[in-house]
């Protein structure tokens, strides 16, 4: 076989094997004889490494075109939607004082932080303006229980819009329930809002990591609303209330040596999911970075046994799973997207997300906004006064969708990953000063490639593939 009928691919070096990969996600292994031969021409056409090839769309005569055009749009199906996930802080207000706060939260006497009834009307008018059928309002704050009134004012109101709009309309409270009390409990069932909480692990490891400024023992309260919501959740899903309580864990310097630990809390409050993903330099985090931070390293050795960990409680029966290492084993495994914003490519801010501040202030994501709590307005691209084409089209969008579109980022462009990873611009600004980051010296790119072999040397097991991965994505 001739080198000329080769498809175009990227390689990576994985424990002396090669992996290289295709635009469509394709993958096939090779030894580091059968890559030299493949390099050279020197492939036979009746071997099985030949034929291996042909399959995933590495040679070129045998390629269907039309079959792997379907497949690339497929797997960049959300390119044609428009912003989905749209976040309301209702408030920055909050009673906790987490170590790693992202938001800079306010005090609980700074009312001034709340948002109004007329910015919440214009948010929502704004929001419901999308080009995209499916439509995700996630509260978030601060805590955002502190304005109740508010949010059920865009629950409500949501609701109406929508009998004229018909999207596809889900409702997300994203909450530390410490305000959590019967009435708002029912109130949230009834209206089909999906809730999700905190948690990082043990108690004594959650409250150190999320103090509450109360006094209140911030991890016996959540156990209290996870314990009630899980009696009551076999009624709940006849009556149609069909989503589980979900839980996120922030990994702290706290947490890197309480892995089975952590699993085993997500476990015992009978979690199918957790999400393993490293500190964000946002907010108050980066006032004490050098106390709760870690290096790329210490979180790869983390997350490593970490998923040993989880694989050992699925081969044993135990569903459990890791919510990073499904996105990329969806990426990998199948030609869905699973449209996480930011382990897509180009990423989703202004173009599958934008985040409303209290004050009505828009912009391009979650970490933008972030950063302008921080003193930097760098990522806002307008008010809910102003015009929607405006806002979604606002040069800052067109600048981070040209800094995450991979194919043009240096580092990336050659990576054998590319199909399967993504950046965050913002992340990158803030770590390196410039929104095009640079691979050689990033954490996030380090972690990411990390993640990556790990995974696909744990699919050269059947076994693992099988019981577990491919079990995963049943669900």
């Amino acid at each position: 076989m001739g080198c000329k009928n080769l498809a175009f691919f990227r390689f990576r070096n994985i424990n002396n094997e090669y992996i290289i990969t295709n635009d469509y996600g394709d993958y096939v292994f090779l030894s580091k004889n059968n890559f030299n031969d493949l390099m050279q021409g020197k492939l036979k056409k009746n071997s099985k490494i030949y034929q291996d090839l042909a399959k995933n769309n590495f040679i070129k005569d045998k390629i269907d075109t039309e079959k792997v055009v379907a497949k690339y749009r497929t797997r960049k199906n959300y390119l044609f939607a428009g912003p989905s996930l749209h976040i309301m802080v209702v408030t920055l207000r909050c009673n906790h004082r987490c170590l790693y706060c992202h938001a800079s939260a306010r005090d609980m006497e700074d009312m001034e932080k709340d948002m109004t009834k007329e910015t919440a009307k214009k948010t929502l008018d704004n929001i419901f303006k999308t080009t995209s059928g499916y439509i995700v309002i996630e509260f978030q704050g601060g805590e955002p229980l502190v304005n109740w009134p508010i949010i059920k004012f865009v629950v409500e109101e949501a609701r109406r819009k929508n009998k004229k709009a018909k999207k596809e309309l889900s409702l997300r409270l994203i909450s530390n329930f410490s305000l959590m009390d019967e009435e708002k409990y029912q109130y949230l069932i009834k209206n089909k809002v999906e809730m999700c909480t905190s948690l990082d692990g043990p108690e004594k490891l959650h409250n150190k990591n999320r103090p509450s400024t109360t006094g209140v023992n911030s991890h016996k309260n959540i156990a209290k609303w996870i314990n009630r919501f899980n009696e009551d959740y076999p009624v709940l899903r006849k009556r149609g209330y069909i989503w589980k309580i979900g839980a996120i864990v922030v990994i702290s310097k706290y947490s890197l040596k309480n892995h089975k630990e952590i699993i085993d809390e997500y476990i015992k409050f009978g979690f199918s999911s957790l999400f393993l993903r490293p500190l964000n330099p946002f907010g108050f985090s980066h006032e004490v970075w050098s106390k709760i931070n870690y290096s790329a390293d210490e979180f790869i050795d983390f997350y490593k046994k970490s998923l040993d960990y989880i694989i050992e409680r699925n081969l044993a029966g135990i569903y459990i799973v890791e919510k990073w290492a499904k996105t990329f084993l969806q990426k990998i495994l199948t030609d869905n997207d699973p449209n996480m914003m930011e382990i897509r490519n180009p990423c989703g801010a202004g173009l599958g997300q934008l985040a409303y501040n209290y004050n009505g202030d828009v912009y391009t994501c979650d970490e933008g906004r972030m950063m302008s709590m921080m003193g930097d307005e760098s990522f806002k691209i307008g008010s809910v006064k102003d015009d929607y084409e405006k806002i979604v089209t606002h040069t800052v969008t067109r600048t981070l969708c040209s800094a995450s579109c991979l194919e043009g980022v240096a580092g990336c462009s050659n990576c054998a990953y590319l199909p399967y990873c993504g950046v965050c611009p913002i992340y990158n600004y803030f770590e390196q000063g410039n929104i095009f980051g640079q691979s050689a010296t990033n954490d996030r790119c380090k972690i990411n490639l990390a993640i990556l072999d790990y995974l696909l040397l744990k699919l050269k097991n059947d076994k693992i593939k099988k019981e577990v991965f491919l079990n995963w994505l049943k669900k």
